[in-house]
Order: C-alpha cells, then structure tokens, then sequence
C-alpha cells in the first residue's frame, strides 16, 4: 500500500508526496507536527499538514532569508530569529564569522526536539556557543524584551495558528524598537501568487513605521506555486542596492543557491506582482 502526504491550497490546489517512513507524528498545545522520509525529497517536515521543510530543497529557503540582509547589512553581530524551530535559519546565520550571538525565540518546544532528532540537516547550528535558543512566545518576547538587535528575522509558518499576530501591526512596531539605528528586518512574506492581499497588507505596515521597504524573490521547490518572496525593512541600509559581491568573495563562504547574482536578481519582480506593490517599496540607497 503505498502512503502519500498531501498539501491543499483552498479547494483548487494539492500536492502530494510519497512517504516510505514516518519518523515522527505529534501534536503539541499549539498544532500538530510531522516529520516523515519521502521518496523524492528526503526527511520532510510538516506543521498542520502544510510544508515547512524538505531535505531536498530547503537551503534555498535559508539561504535567501539569511545571506540576503546578512551581506548587505555592515556589521551584523547580533540576530534575532524569531520562529525557525527546523534551525536552518541558525545554521545558516551562524556561518557567518561576524556574528556574536544569535537568539532563536520558537514558541513549539515539539517541533525543536524533533528536528533535533530527525532533522539534523537543519537542526545542526543549535549547541554553537554563539546560539541562544529561547521557547518561548515570540511575539511576547518582541512586547518585553529590552535587547537590541542588528538584523531580526522573522521564520515563520503562514499567518494561521500562532503565527498569525506574526502578521501584524503591533508586532512590527516592536520589531521597530528592538532594532539598532542600523536595523532590518526580514520576514517570510509567502506566495505572490496566491497570497497578494497578505503581501501588500505586510508592506503597508512596514512602510507605515520603517524608512526603507522592499520584496524579494526566491524559487522553492516544494511550496505551493514555487514562486515565494521575503518582505523586508530597514531604518538606514538599502538590501535591494547593497553591493554585496566583495563581501561574499572576502568572506570564503559557498551556497547551494545563493550568490552575487542571485542577491541582485532577485529584487527584480514580475510585473503582476510590482504594480500592485509599487507604491510599498521604498527601498533606495540612503549611503
């Protein structure tokens, strides 16, 4: 009998993918949480039933949420990953000689211990000494923590569940706060094919409280539609303009995906998706 997983976008869209092991089926007080071996894409981890992470492709996603603000950022010493239980987002931040200390805030203690024991590919980075991991409620750590941060980025599900206050407002306000004068912030800003409305309600409230705003690109192969984007915001330093190929050959460091000409390209938008943004990114070069 064979065994597939199935991922469903509304009543209109499905994908599905051979499974030959489930490793790991729970649920904590927050949602359920699954890690299973798939024919074609390795270990994979789901939460409530949606992809967050598959062994095949998931150093895209880490690297474009990373490496994008971290080389174009002067000096980032200190992060804040807010989310990110699988780690790779910590892996990856930690690459980065630079950095003196990153803090990882998830609120599921499950999805940690998991990926921990099933997915060590991402999972790798959390006993670094330069690793904080903190289980508690991010959006509760952003209200009270007095800690100041160089880059903050935000790693989360879709805005369902206990990521949704993830989305809004208040929490971005106290983004605002908790960044140096030098800050950004970079957040998972979902599909511009199939989230257009949670995009342009993203940019609205960054542009509303940051001087600097913008969206960028990336190509996933396990997410619904492919084509996903990370929003982002800073109060001095442009992403979009940073010049980032010295830094990256300076550095000694190589990616799966990333590099100099992704970093540019993917700034550059289909046009279904930058007219209905345009007036939301305000990213120029300030230097």
């Amino acid at each position: 009998m064979e065994l597939w997983v199935e991922e469903k976008l509304g009543n209109f869209y499905a994908a599905r993918f051979r499974v030959t092991k489930t490793l790991f089926s729970g649920a904590s007080e927050f949602q359920k949480v699954d890690i299973v071996e798939t024919l074609g894409h390795g270990r994979m981890l789901l939460i409530d039933d949606l992809i967050m992470v598959s062994e095949r492709d998931e150093f895209v996603y880490h690297d474009m949420i990373s490496h994008v603000p971290l080389f174009s950022h002067p000096n980032p010493k200190k992060v804040l990953v807010i989310g990110g239980g699988d780690g790779g987002t910590l892996r990856e931040v930690l690459r980065h000689p630079c950095v003196e200390k990153c803090v990882m805030v998830e609120i599921d203690p499950v999805v940690v211990d998991a990926c921990k024991t099933y997915l060590p590919q991402t999972s790798c980075a959390m006993d670094d000494p330069r690793a904080d991991v903190r289980i508690e409620d991010g959006v509760a750590f952003m209200a009270n923590s007095d800690e100041t941060f160089n880059l903050i980025i935000i790693d989360s599900t879709d805005p369902i569940g206990p990521a949704t206050p993830l989305f809004g407002e208040a929490f971005y306000r106290n983004v605002f706060e908790r960044l140096g004068p030098d800050g950004m912030v970079v957040a998972q800003g979902e599909s511009p094919f199939y989230e257009k409305k949670t995009q342009t309600s993203m940019l609205q409230r960054l542009a509303g409280i940051f001087p600097i705003t913008g969206i960028y690109n990336y190509v996933n192969l396990t997410y619904p539609g492919c084509l996903w984007s990370f929003v982002y915001a800073s109060k001095t330093h442009s992403l979009k303009h940073a010049e980032v190929q010295s830094k990256i050959q300076a550095s000694g460091l190589t990616f799966k995906y990333y590099n100099g000409d992704i970093h540019r390209g993917a700034f550059l938008l289909p046009s279904f998706q930058a007219e209905h943004l345009e007036s939301w990114l305000t990213d120029n070069p300030s230097e």
